[in-house]
């Protein structure tokens, strides 16, 4: 996917790696730790005020475990690596992504010259900007997947997507690197509502998304949101227990547990989240937005409404 242009800078042999082929058998800890600490340090790769950097994977030698202060994203542009992920094998081949939440610890095998990846340097705030950005309604499941890459959650260390065949994926994915790489002036704007695009795009593919063995509560929590994302209107706890293969009782107290509301909250919200947007982007009226996100009884939509945001639908729109 990724042009030729594009990949041939990105293949390029760095001083690093020419210390590396020359006869050095280990990376360079100076250049991404401090002393006595096996963290990679985000103020050792970011130019001052940025949020964001991509470099090219090292290549030709083994990178010791390590974990980062700062969210790591890698995208495979060609050939393959093996990363070892809080004890999981990931090969990640040509057009995958990879996620590693902050606390993750990572290993990294040597890769041949053909083997090239991108690794994107991000600082948690910068997806916080993305967002707001965006102006679009919110999203249980993007949120949560973002607050998991923040360590905030009980998360894998990991999330990784196989959507070599998403074209849109993959030209974002293009674009935010050639914008970045070649440090294009005044891009942070369009650099953050690139990764929100691209957040809103692998949302739809959590289906092609593997995480790690020991998160089965966070695949569970996933596809909770998905569902809630997809049904909110009219699905049942009974049937995604169902759909889950899980006790009703036992999913219900995950839930809670989990996230600190219950399922109706989860729907709640998402309910009243996407009446405020159809409020503020459509002409609908106020019965018809109330009917379309699930409430059949509009009184009770106007009373759940002002109890949540202080004011009625109508004076909401008036006022916005």
């Amino acid at each position: 996917m990724m042009t030729d242009e594009l990949l041939l800078e990105l293949k390029k042999i760095t001083p690093e790696e020419e210390s590396i082929l020359a006869g050095r058998k280990e990376i360079e800890k100076e250049l991404y730790m401090s002393a006595g600490r096996d963290m990679i340090e985000a103020g050792k790769l970011l130019e001052a005020g940025k949020l964001i950097q991509v470099r090219p994977n090292t290549r030709f030698v083994h990178f010791p475990k390590h974990t980062h202060n700062y969210i790591e994203v890698i995208y495979m542009c060609s050939g393959s690596t093996h990363h070892v992920i809080d004890g999981d094998d990931v090969i990640l081949k040509e057009g995958e992504l990879l996620f590693l939440n902050q606390k993750a610890v990572q290993e990294i095998y040597p890769a041949g010259e053909n083997d090239v990846a991108v690794n994107f340097i991000i600082l948690p705030e910068f997806f916080d900007h993305s967002l707001k950005m965006m102006g679009e309604e919110k999203n249980l499941l993007r949120d949560f997947v973002i607050e998991s890459l923040k360590g905030k959650d009980e998360a894998s260390g990991y999330m990784h997507f196989k959507v070599a065949d998403i074209l849109p994926v993959q030209n974002l994915l293009e674009n935010l690197i050639w914008s970045i790489w070649n440090k294009q002036p005044n891009k942070r704007s369009i650099n953050q509502v690139t990764m929100g695009l691209l957040f809103l795009q692998l949302i739809n593919y959590t289906d092609r998304m593997e995480t790690g063995t020991g998160s089965g509560k966070q695949r569970m929590m996933i596809d909770v949101l998905s569902y809630v994302e997809e049904h909110y209107r009219d699905g049942e706890l009974s049937e995604l227990a169902g759909l889950l293969h899980c006790d009703f009782y036992w999913l219900s107290r995950e839930i809670k547990k989990i996230t600190g509301r219950n399922y109706t909250d989860l729907v709640q919200e998402k309910r009243l989240n996407q009446a405020i947007y159809l409020l503020e982007n459509t002409n609908m009226s106020v019965m018809e937005i109330g009917m379309s996100v699930g409430y059949e009884n509009v009184s009770y939509f106007h009373r759940i409404f002002q109890r949540r945001f202080g004011v009625t639908p109508r004076r909401y729109r008036v006022e916005r």
